[in-house]
C-alpha cells in the first residue's frame, strides 16, 4: 500500500507541473492589509475603476488586466451572450461586431425559416413589439393588480367582503393607498423643485441688475447682503450654491432635471389604472399558451431608453479598439431579447425571453430588472428550472430599494420561500462602490445573507449609450453584466464546466472584505459586509479564472 501511495503521489505531481500550471506562481489575490486608495480618482480612473486590481490600485475592482494576462496564449470558443432587457443599439460602434446573427434564418422574408416560433429573428426578439410597432412605457405590476381587482372590489367595505375575498381585497386597498401616495409625492416633489427654481430665478435676475453681469464671486455677493438687506435670504442661497463649487447655471440645469424628472413619475403610464400596455402587442398577457406575438426589431425605440445599450456595453463592449470603452470579454455574440419596458416587465414576457435565449444556444443570460410583485411567478420558476435543464446561467441583479430580500420580495427568483433554492443556475449581484472601506456597498442596492449570491461594481459604470454614447450611470442593473461577462470567460475558456459549477466558481473566487460597512437604506448603521450576501465576497475575474482553471484540471 505505501508503495501505491506514493506512485500516486508521483503521478500526480508529474501531471500538474507537466500541464503547465504551478501553484506557487499562480496565487488567489487576497486583500489582507490592503487600505482604501487615498487622494482623489481622476476622471478617466473612475471610468475604469471596475476592471481595477485591489492589490495594485487599492480599489476593489474585478482585476481584469491580470485575468487577461493568465488567459495569454489560451484559446476560448465564442459563447453567446443573451441579453434580456430593454432595447440595444446593435448598430453601436463599440458592439456591432459582436451581436449574434441567428444563420438559421433569412432576414426580412416573413418566414420562419428555423421554425423556432419567430419570424425573420435575426438578432433575437422584441417581445414589446406588434405588428404595427413597438411599446415601450408601461404600468408597475402593483398597478396591473389594482386595475386587474377594481371591477371586483371598487367602492366596497370591508363589511360587503366574503372570506374567500379577503386577502385579494386587503391587496387591492394596500395598493391603491400606494398608487395615490407616489403620485401624490410626486406631485409634491415637482411643485417643490418649481417653487426652488422660480426662487433661485429671481435671486439671481436681482443680483444681475445690480452688478451689470451674469457671473459673479461670493465676495460680490457679500457687498450686496451689507446694501440691500432685504435681499440677505435670496443672496445666502446663491452663496451656498457658489461656495459649493457649482454654478447658478447649473443649479437651474439641476432643477429642471428634477422637475422633468417628478413630472415624468406623476404623468406616466407607472401609477395610470386606465393604460393598456399591450395595445400594440396585441397578445393575452395572462395566457402563456399565446406565444404568437412580438417582432424582430430589438432597437431601442425611445430616447431615454438607454438601459439595455448600457448593460451589454459592461460585459461585451469592444476591447482595445480605441473608442469608448472596454467591456469584460469579446469572446461573445451577443443576443439581444427585448421584453423590460419603461415599467415593470411582464412575467409572460421574461418566461419566454428566458425560453428563447436557452433554445437558441445562450450560455450566459444576464437579467437587470425585477419588481416587487410578480401574479404569474411560477412561469419565470418553470423557465429558469427549463434552463437549468439546458446547463444555462441566469445573472440576476438584486434590486435597487436598500432592502433586505431575505425578508422582502424581490422577483425573479430561485427560491419560492427565500430559503430553499429550487435551482442551482441563478446567481443574484448586489452592487459595491470603488470604495474599499465603509461605503463598499452601494447605498442602493438590495441585500440577503441567503438571497443575494455576490457583490460587483455597480456605482460610477461607464458604458455605452445609444448613438455611439457613452455615459455613466449606476444600480445592481450594471454589476450583473460584470459579473455575466465574467461567466461568459468561464464558459469560453473551460467550456466542460456546468452552470453550477461556474456560479460556485464565480462565488468562491470573489474577494473578502473582512470589516464592517454602512448597511444599504440607513445612513450610519454598521454591519459586517460579510452578513450582506452568500458569499460575502466581491466580484474577482482573476480568482475566478484560476479557480475554473484548478477545477476543469
Amino acid at each position: 500500500m505505501k508503495n501505491l501511495k506514493f506512485y500516486a503521489f508521483c503521478f500526480v505531481s508529474i501531471f500538474i507541473f507537466s500541464n503547465g500550471f504551478s501553484q506557487s506562481k499562480q496565487t488567489f489575490i487576497k486583500p489582507n492589509g490592503i487600505v482604501a486608495k487615498k487622494g482623489t480618482m481622476t476622471e478617466t480612473e473612475i471610468q475604469s475603476w471596475p476592471h481595477m486590481d485591489i492589490i495594485k490600485d487599492s480599489v476593489p475592482g474585478m482585476s481584469l488586466e491580470k485575468a487577461y494576462d493568465f488567459l495569454a496564449n489560451k484559446k476560448g470558443e465564442k459563447v453567446i451572450l443573451a441579453i434580456i432587457d430593454s432595447g440595444i443599439d446593435i448598430n453601436h460602434e463599440d458592439l456591432k461586431e459582436l451581436v449574434w446573427v441567428n444563420t438559421k434564418e433569412v432576414p426580412n422574408n416573413g418566414i420562419d425559416d428555423d421554425k423556432n416560433g419567430y419570424v425573420d429573428d435575426i438578432n433575437g426578439w422584441n417581445f414589446l413589439g406588434g405588428k404595427n410597432g413597438s411599446a415601450y412605457a408601461e404600468q408597475l405590476e402593483m398597478t396591473r393588480i389594482v386595475k386587474k381587482l377594481t371591477p371586483k372590489f371598487e367602492g366596497k367595505t370591508p363589511a360587503q367582503i366574503g372570506e374567500k375575498d379577503q386577502k385579494d381585497y386587503n391587496l387591492y386597498i394596500k395598493l391603491s393607498n400606494e398608487i395615490k401616495d407616489r403620485k401624490a409625492k410626486a406631485f409634491e416633489s415637482k411643485t417643490r423643485y418649481e417653487s426652488y427654481k422660480s426662487s433661485l430665478e429671481e435671486a439671481h435676475q436681482k443680483v444681475v441688475d445690480l452688478l451689470k453681469k451674469e457671473i459673479y464671486t461670493i465676495p460680490e455677493l457679500d457687498s450686496l447682503a451689507t446694501t440691500h438687506e432685504n435681499l440677505q435670504p435670496q443672496l445666502f442661497n446663491l452663496m451656498r450654491i457658489i461656495d459649493g463649487d457649482g454654478s447658478i447655471k447649473e443649479a437651474l440645469n439641476y432643477l429642471d432635471e428634477g422637475i422633468d424628472h417628478f413630472t415624468k413619475q406623476y404623468t406616466s403610464p407607472n401609477y395610470d389604472i386606465q393604460f393598456d400596455g399591450r395595445a400594440i402587442v396585441g397578445d393575452n398577457p395572462d395566457d402563456i399558451k399565446d406565444k404568437n406575438y412580438g417582432n424582430p426589431n430589438v432597437l431601442y425605440v425611445d430616447d431615454e431608453e438607454i438601459h439595455g445599450t448600457h448593460v451589454t456595453g459592461i460585459s461585451a463592449a469592444i476591447r482595445n479598439n480605441g473608442i469608448g470603452m472596454n467591456g469584460v470579454t469579446n469572446n461573445v455574440k451577443i443576443m439581444s431579447i427585448r421584453a423590460v419596458p419603461d415599467g415593470d416587465e411582464y412575467d409572460k414576457d421574461i418566461a419566454l425571453a428566458i425560453r428563447y435565449a436557452v433554445d437558441n444556444g445562450a450560455k450566459v443570460v444576464n437579467m437587470s430588472f425585477g419588481k416587487s410583485y410578480s401574479p404569474q411567478k411560477t412561469w419565470v420558476y418553470d423557465a429558469i428550472k427549463y434552463a437549468e435543464s439546458k446547463d444555462v446561467l441566469l445573472v440576476h441583479a438584486a434590486g435597487n430599494d436598500s432592502k433586505n430580500i431575505d425578508i422582502e420580495d424581490n422577483f425573479p427568483n430561485d427560491s419560492d420561500d427565500k430559503i430553499n433554492e429550487f435551482a442551482s443556475n441563478v446567481i443574484t449581484i448586489g452592487a459595491s462602490t470603488r470604495m474599499y472601506d465603509e461605503n463598499l456597498v452601494a447605498s442602493f442596492s438590495n441585500y440577503g445573507k441567503k438571497n443575494v449570491d455576490l457583490f460587483a461594481p455597480g456605482l460610477e459604470i461607464y458604458s455605452t449609450f445609444p448613438k455611439n454614447k457613452y455615459e455613466s450611470i449606476q444600480g445592481t442593473s450594471m454589476a450583473a453584466p460584470e459579473v455575466a461577462g465574467v461567466a461568459a470567460l468561464i464558459r469560453s475558456y473551460y467550456p466542460k464546466l456546468s452552470a453550477k459549477e461556474v456560479k460556485q466558481i464565480l462565488m468562491n473566487s470573489g474577494i473578502e472584505a473582512s470589516f464592517n460597512v454602512t448597511l444599504p437604506g440607513t445612513k450610519s448603521e454598521k454591519v459586517p459586509f460579510a452578513n450582506l450576501s452568500v458569499s460575502g465576497k466581491i466580484l474577482n475575474a482573476y480568482n475566478a479564472l484560476l479557480m475554473a482553471h484548478q477545477q476543469s484540471k
